[in-house]
């Protein structure tokens, strides 16, 4: 019996690892496929009647309230890169480059992918908490009994403030970190100022704009999709209820929204290269 037994280990274990990694796998799928009618349910209802001062509040909420924070870092992000890439390209004789680099690391991915880290951070979590507290408080259910769509009233405008939101501080994050740029090279180290700005001319073509502009788009569709989703069916988790599902809730949104903000800048990097 007991031979027996230390022969049926091994394929306990694989059946035991592949049951796991089975029950994991569906919940993933299941997971983005819910969110992905949660989101086309948020999105058709963004063009709905009346919707225009609820979009107003939120862009003004989730784009101009995050503006400070987010021009904060691209200034100190486009000084970091001038001084990083001024010692590197001094080391091939290319300094009179050094505008062409900062530019084009900004236009293509650091300040799509920037900004939404940092929107993620400030507002992201905020939607999430607002969201979950309404919902474990019952206001969302209330919502239900007086006919008024949740969907419609509280996501659609925050999906589409995000979408509206994302790409216009991307382009103030790469004008400021280029400003940051040139106060490193060329007010504190010496780089010729005409040629800086020659060079961040003539080295970003409209493709590059282009392709930013995009990913903060898509940015802003997952970042708002998944923080509103996490924050809607809190009160479903099933490692917490309570006060404590929402700040599980918060947690998760912010942290699948940067590692889905990584993944999705690769997915379309390869896209448009």
């Amino acid at each position: 019996m007991k031979e027996r037994d230390e022969t049926n280990k091994p394929v306990n274990m694989l059946v035991s690892f592949f049951s796991t990694v089975g029950r994991w796998t569906i919940r993933t799928v299941g997971n983005f496929g819910a969110m992905a009618v949660f989101f086309f349910l948020g999105f058709i209802n963004i063009f709905r009647s009346r919707q225009i001062r609820e979009i107003t509040s939120q862009t003004y909420y989730i784009g101009a309230k995050s503006s400070l924070i987010v021009m904060l870092v691209a200034l100190f992000t486009g000084m970091v890169l001038g001084l990083q890439l001024f010692y590197t390209l001094v080391k091939f004789g290319s300094v009179g480059a050094l505008g062409s680099a900062i530019s084009l690391s900004l236009v293509r991915e650091l300040g799509p992918v920037l900004t939404a880290i940092m929107i993620t951070a400030r507002a992201g979590s905020a939607m999430a908490a607002e969201i979950g507290i309404l919902r474990n408080s019952e206001q969302i259910d209330a919502l239900y009994t007086m006919g008024v769509d949740p969907i419609r009233y509280l996501i659609s405008p925050k999906i589409a403030a995000s979408i509206i939101s994302f790409p216009l501080l991307t382009a103030f994050f790469d004008l400021i970190g280029i400003i940051g740029g040139y106060i490193t090279g060329v007010v504190l180290l010496g780089t010729n100022g005409g040629t800086y700005f020659y060079r961040v001319q003539s080295s970003i073509d409209m493709v590059d704009i282009r392709g930013g502009f995009i990913k903060a788009l898509v940015f802003g569709a997952i970042v708002s999709c998944i923080c509103c989703f996490q924050g809607y069916f809190c009160h479903m988790r099933s490692d917490g209820f309570g006060a404590k599902s929402v700040g599980l809730a918060t947690v998760s949104a912010v942290v699948i929204s940067c590692v889905m903000i990584l993944v999705s800048d690769y997915v379309v990097t390869s896209f448009l290269m």
